[in-house]
């Protein structure tokens, strides 16, 4: 008999899960279920349940059947099989990922082109734009930029979302292999990979002659393909099953990551994204990937 993981998590700051909203949830999976067993795991108190049901279901299920009440909390669902369920490759992307902004919009506002960048980037992000040709444009923008302005940038710009190092560390810690992947640079991401803990790394890099950005990338330009490379790749040299990795994105170029990882999360995601991944988090922070995998936070790595 198929077992079905429900796991809902909501923002660790709020504690919005009740006893009262978890046992609404476990009453109406009994009832679409027909009577299933349902076993209830607290991860972190009126912060993370896991709800465990001995039937088939998915995402769009759980949605459907916990829509007020994840309005309301307000919580996210994640639904899979429990088989599986632990992972062993960790792929993350960046921008709006793993850190809170678009370092080459930050870098944008030090030429005073902000708004006319980030507009392109919001646009590549959604899937309006080829994102080669998008960020070809974008750099070719920031022609004889000082080189000086990445360091200033990254100093002054750059921060981590809320969990990124305990979802890192506690991945690191179980023998998890760790990469993050970015369509960005490698200036920013080897720090920021170095900061949040990543053993590994993959990025664009910035051209520069003397002193100032040249305005073009080095070739070929990794993006969306090559993403999803990436995780087959280090998965591959592993003997790491797909089923065994999770990756967590939020723009149209990491959709073919997400649809190869064992569990995909749009972390949050464009609507295009977070429609099109097996999971999506819009309230809790980046611990819920660990969460899905059903961790108990008095397990996390600190």
């Amino acid at each position: 008999m198929p077992v079905t993981a429900i796991t809902l998590v909501c923002n660790p700051d709020a504690e919005a899960l009740s006893d009262d909203i978890v046992d609404e949830a476990m009453h109406r999976l009994l009832e679409l279920t027909g009577g299933a067993e349902v076993r209830r795991r607290t991860l972190a108190e009126d912060v993370a349940e896991d709800l465990l049901v001995d039937a088939a279901l998915d995402r769009a299920a759980a949605e459907a059947l916990f829509a007020d009440i994840l309005a309301a909390a307000p919580a996210d669902v994640i639904v899979q099989p429990v088989a599986h369920r632990r992972k062993r490759l960790l792929v993350a992307d960046m921008d709006s990922t793993i850190i809170g902004q678009e370092c080459i919009d930050e870098l944008a506002d030090f030429a005073g082109l902000k708004a006319e960048i980030s507009a392109i980037t919001e646009r590549a992000m959604r899937g309006e734009l080829d994102f080669a040709a998008a960020l070809k444009e974008r750099v070719g923008m920031l022609k004889g930029l000082s080189e000086s302005v990445l360091d200033a940038c990254y100093r002054t710009r750059i921060t981590l979302n809320p969990g990124a190092k305990t979802l890192v560390a506690t991945m690191n810690r179980l023998g998890a292999t760790t990469l993050l992947v970015s369509g960005g640079f490698t200036f920013f991401v080897e720090r920021v990979a170095q900061l949040a803990g990543f053993r590994h790394f993959q990025a664009n890099e910035l051209l520069i002659e003397r002193g100032a950005l040249a305005g073009a990338v080095r070739m070929p330009i990794l993006g969306r393909e090559a993403k999803e490379a990436a995780l087959r790749q280090y998965a591959g040299a592993r003997s790491i099953p797909l089923a065994e990795t999770i990756a967590a994105g939020d723009g149209a170029n990491d959709l073919d990551m997400l649809r190869a990882a064992g569990l995909g999360v749009a972390f949050r995601a464009k609507p295009k994204v977070a429609a099109a991944a097996a999971a999506s988090i819009r309230h809790c922070d980046l611990t819920a990937l660990l969460y899905a995998q059903g961790i108990a936070r008095a397990a996390f790595a600190t």
